[in-house]
């Protein structure tokens, strides 16, 4: 996900080396016995910390095409920053976001994306860091499942082949195309899902589905199922705004699975994002989210958009998880900020918190 050239996004643990669970049961308060969960009984043995408990539970709702995840999405910082703040910003990053309960940390990979419109982008774009080196360099306290984007237009074929090589058993990651057939690239999506093919990379494979192209094509269901039977076995939106396209997008994905009867039905993570400034709320026009006209009016004359943006995200998360559940299908969140404010990085680690409360875990 494209984002802000001064977008320093925080990285993030998942309650790395504090927080343990024990099956069922909840670790005890210090002189106190074990409290244990309504039919669970305390039993003796090693134990799981929290980021261990998050890649189980990605592996298992992806094999058993049911759960639902949580996720946080960062984009490394900028290659012009000075190499030693970079383990103070991961450091700073760690910070504020120990505590959440998170499946899987996000680290995008950013290209330049101004082919794609005529339109100025709001912000200078800027390179970044690679987002597999600088989590392998700076984030080793991160413990927990990870999922490393792929802008494969930036990559050789060898170059890839290299990364799924290396890549941990606790790593996955999500193939980007070129974000417009006028971009140069060293390789195509389609070039790297037969990469992907061929070298039976055991790195799970996830892909980007966007629910506008679902509105102007109403295809996006076909582009999914395509996607599944090329390796994909996750999906992850754009920033959702509109929530009628969204639903409409799982809908059309669900019934199709109807007649593909030896595809189970993949999880479907939805991307949501604060706006505190009339400046994110142009760059999330410039990324292709839609935000409804009435939403983009309240946003535009609230003299708190940061509170008006987390509820309508709240509430959109609230909706979707009651439709991804009554059809079935297996969802998630993943929360981001497209913005470098601190203001609106630490909302989106609330908005993360708040979120977490809704799904069944």
């Amino acid at each position: 996900m494209d984002q802000p050239e001064n977008n320093n996004s925080p990285a993030l643990t998942d309650d790395v080396a504090v927080r343990r669970m024990l099956g069922d049961a909840t670790e005890p308060e210090p002189g106190r016995p074990p409290r244990v969960r309504p039919g669970a009984t305390a039993t003796a043995g090693p134990v799981a910390t929290m980021s261990e408990v998050g890649v189980a539970r990605v592996k298992e709702t992806i094999a058993h095409a049911k759960g639902e995840l949580l996720f946080f999405g960062i984009t490394p910082p900028r290659r012009s920053t000075d190499p030693e703040k970079l383990p103070e910003i991961a450091e700073r990053t760690l910070a504020r976001l120990d505590g959440l309960a998170l499946d899987s940390l996000i680290l995008y990979d950013l290209a330049d994306e101004s082919s794609r419109t005529e339109q100025e982008r709001p912000f200078p774009f800027s390179e970044t860091h690679d987002p597999a080196s600088y989590q392998a360099e700076y984030l080793q306290a991160w413990e927990g499942h990870s999922i490393i984007y792929r802008s494969v237009g930036k990559y050789t074929p060898e170059q890839l082949r290299s990364f799924l090589h290396t890549a941990p058993a606790e790593v996955s990651t999500v193939f980007v195309g070129a974000p417009s057939k006028n971009t140069p690239v060293k390789m195509t999506l389609r070039d790297a899902y037969e990469v992907y093919r061929h070298e039976n990379s055991p790195t799970r494979l996830g892909a980007v589905a966007i629910p506008e192209r679902h509105a102007r094509h109403g295809d996006e269901q076909d582009r999914l199922v395509m996607k599944q039977r090329q390796g994909c076995s996750f999906f992850v939106t754009q920033v959702v705004y509109d929530r009628r396209s969204a639903k409409d997008m799982v809908s059309d994905y669900a019934r199709a699975l109807r007649t593909e009867k030896d595809l189970r039905p993949a999880p479907i993570i939805f991307t949501l994002s604060v706006c505190g400034s009339l400046k994110s709320l142009e760059f999330l026009r410039w990324l292709g989210v839609d935000v409804p006209r009435w939403l983009s009016n309240e946003l535009e004359d609230t003299d708190n958009p940061l509170a008006l943006s987390a509820a309508h995200a709240i509430g959109a998360a609230q909706e979707l998880s009651q439709y991804c559940r009554h059809l079935g299908i297996p969802f998630g969140f993943n929360v981001e900020s497209v913005s470098s404010r601190k203001v609106e990085i630490e909302a989106s680690v609330q908005l993360a918190h708040e979120v977490s409360q809704l799904l069944r875990r």
